[in-house]
């Protein structure tokens, strides 16, 4: 791994002599990297495999947690320590079931026509789930199974807790990352053919306003993009990442073995950078991860 200073601010972030530790090995098309606090683990997704994966910290062990998983590609934990997805093979959102061996439907179609393929997801403390509704999943490949859109553009939307689905915004070419910011008055969305992370205002009814200022602009295919506590972006870009201040500045570039696509913060602490490429890679850090729900 290379590390590569745009500005001195960078190694507050990152020790310059900080080292990759390899956790799980052996994967193909890895994504939807997730920490499980309530179960002190990590989640990903291999969507060539058609699998998703629980790693243990203490033993070091992977296990298959789903199988099939329809091409599960984003993943994230709600406050309630449960995991929500994307399908890309059936173009919906779901969530685990307590046995595990079920996952329930929670958005399927807008307006009638079936969703495109939810690609990544979140969810808020007021158990709103938002997620980002590219075409990806409609092509040929790993990642997806080819046939035609019933929608005619690519949005992010909100489900709220009582089954409502709002489109939140569709002035995207394709959304992707997403993330709120701390506070949870603003969110992030990347646009990836667009190489731009645009910033918005979350409103009550589920709608993302504002001009979309555009407020980072990645060299590179920006996939995902998470904060820290310093509310730092971190975002994947054409397999490696970067890190721009919340003001968009950009701080410096991590030159990653292999090709990642995603990442998260993890650890008791979210001490840690754990990133989804072939190899599951673990790199510490100087600072922590932003808390969801707080």
């Amino acid at each position: 791994m290379l590390l590569n200073a745009v500005d001195p601010r960078f190694y507050e972030l990152i020790n310059a002599e900080a080292k990759l530790e390899p956790v799980s090995v052996g994967h193909s098309v890895t994504e939807g990297i997730m920490w499980w606090p309530q179960k002190h683990t990590l989640i990903f997704s291999d969507m060539k495999a058609g699998k998703v994966y629980e790693w243990n910290p203490k033993t070091f062990e992977t296990t298959c947690i789903r199988y099939p998983s329809n091409i599960n590609n984003g993943n994230f934990i709600d406050k309630d320590g449960t995991i929500i997805a994307c399908e890309h093979a059936t173009s919906l959102i779901s969530r685990r079931m307590p046995d595990g061996r079920y996952y329930k439907p929670l958005a399927t179609h807008y307006e009638g026509k079936e969703l495109n393929s939810p690609n990544d997801i979140i969810s808020d403390s007021r158990g709103r789930i938002w997620f980002t509704d590219p075409t990806y999943g409609r092509g040929n490949g790993p990642a997806g199974i080819a046939r035609e859109c019933e929608l005619d553009f690519a949005g992010v939307y909100c489900l709220h807790p009582d089954g409502t689905l709002v489109l939140s915004r569709k002035d995207f070419e394709q959304p992707n990352g997403l993330c709120m910011e701390i506070g949870e008055n603003t969110m992030l969305v990347n646009d990836t053919p667009r190489h731009e992370i645009r910033r918005f205002t979350v409103e009550k009814d589920g709608t993302l306003s504002g001009e979309g200022e555009v407020i980072c602009h990645v060299d590179g295919r920006p996939d995902g993009t998470k904060i820290d506590r310093e509310g730092n972006i971190w975002t994947t870009a054409t397999g490696n990442m970067q890190v721009f201040d919340k003001n968009g500045e950009l701080l410096g570039n991590l030159d990653i073995p292999g090709t990642c696509r995603n990442f998260c913060f993890g650890g008791e602490d979210l001490e840690y950078l754990y990133l989804a490429c072939e190899t599951i890679w673990r790199l510490p850090l100087k600072t922590r991860g932003a808390e969801y729900f707080k």
